[in-house]
């Protein structure tokens, strides 16, 4: 079998997903453009070489619609020869586009493909693409007749099922910003990071290569502090079950950023003279109840698991996107998992969760901590909107 392997990974330090953030200013076109120029121009590639670029993006409209990932390589320069598609699932869309990437090598349909993703949150706020339409139809209605939720009430419902506190939220939401504080500070995020000019406040150009969501002085008794971000009397009603301890704190913050990952088949990894850092080992996708929404990974990793023919006690180093504090303390309570290796270098919590770029963003960090650690395993899994996860199994070469 053809193996599929990743020759570098990619990314953006994240920026604030709101007017005033570092990378607003900056059209999401460019976001992405940044990364695939990167990305060739590191490894000296001629771009005419990449077969597909294949993006995610989740609030495909505006600034972000007509097939970002095409008008994003055109702006970086690539030859018009190169085509590339925009996909969505949610915001495992650039995990999955991995996953296509990966799967295309595998097949013999590609010896050269990018994946990507990117999401400019401030530009365009999450919520936008419906443009105030019903976007379910009435076959959803009849199906869920009181309504399906947003992601917020699923992560209250999730903890009040697994009897999370709020404590315990708070003080994993904050570890979650002293892991990322301290990974930043010892540079282990400087291989991962392209710089991108932007302006500032004051209307100057300067590079933009710091986390900007990362708050190295997070304390949980601060976190403590603050106000339930979802209750509503109507809810309140609903879900009797639910304590509000869902909150800005332990949840990820609106983000701007944009990654990407070069990915091969082996052998022209070795024509090319490039050194390949990780293969691909095993995929899953799954999909759960849609009411609690974020419980996904779960079978997505029993999945990928049974596939694999690894236990989780073989995996070096877990990344389970923190979309909200209770969705990696629920994965890690199923498996056991070992909390020294979940998020080891903060989660999304911490670094942001620029939705479209999410899943190569996690994978990137996922590879640069394998190697810097002499990890073998890593596994990567993502929850998805309407309760769909994505699971990956990369092994380090």
């Amino acid at each position: 079998m053809t193996n599929a392997v990743i020759v570098d990974a990619v990314r953006l330090a994240s920026g604030k997903g709101k007017p005033g953030g570092a990378l607003a200013g900056t059209h999401p076109v460019e976001l992405l453009a940044q990364v695939l120029r990167s990305i060739v121009d590191r490894n000296d590639l001629d771009p005419a070489l990449v077969d597909d670029v294949i993006g995610g993006c989740v609030q495909q409209v505006g600034e972000q619609a007509l097939n970002i990932a095409r008008t994003a390589l055109l702006s970086a320069g690539f030859p018009e020869t190169v085509p590339a598609t925009t996909i969505d699932r949610q915001c495992g869309s650039s995990q999955q586009a991995a996953h296509f990437a990966a799967q295309g090598v595998i097949a013999g349909a590609y010896d050269i493909v990018i994946a990507c993703g990117v999401e400019s949150m401030s530009r365009i706020p999450m919520g936008t693409s419906p443009i105030g339409q019903d976007t379910a139809g009435p076959g959803i209605a009849a199906r869920y007749p009181e309504g399906l939720i947003h992601q917020g009430i699923s992560a209250e419902l999730i903890a009040a099922k697994w009897k999370l506190d709020r404590e315990t939220l708070d003080a994993y939401s904050a570890e979650s910003h002293r892991r990322a504080a301290a990974a930043a500070a010892a540079g282990f995020f400087d291989a991962e990071i392209v710089p991108i000019d932007v302006h500032n406040a004051a209307g100057d150009t300067v590079s933009h290569t710091v986390d900007e969501t990362v708050r190295a002085s997070t304390t949980a008794d601060g976190l403590g502090a603050l106000k339930s971000a979802f209750r509503s009397d109507e809810f309140s009603q609903r879900f009797p079950e639910a304590q509000w301890h869902i909150t800005p704190g332990n949840s990820s913050p609106f983000t701007d950023g944009a990654s990407a990952v070069l990915i091969m088949s082996e052998e022209m990894a070795s024509k090319l003279g490039l050194t390949p850092r990780a293969r691909f080992h095993s995929f899953s996708v799954a999909g759960d109840d849609p009411m609690f929404m974020l419980t996904a990974p779960i079978p997505a990793t029993h999945k990928v698991l049974a596939k694999s023919g690894l236990s989780i006690d073989d995996i070096d180093a877990y990344e389970v996107n923190e979309a909200f504090a209770p969705v990696p303390l629920t994965w890690a309570h199923e498996f056991g998992a070992d909390p020294a290796k979940l998020n080891p270098r903060g989660g999304a919590i911490a670094l942001g969760h620029a939705l479209g770029s999410s899943g190569t963003r996690l994978l990137t960090t996922l590879v640069n901590h394998l190697e810097a650690t002499g990890g073998r395993y890593g596994l990567q899994t993502m929850c998805e909107g309407a309760g769909m996860a994505n699971a990956t199994i990369i092994e380090r070469l």
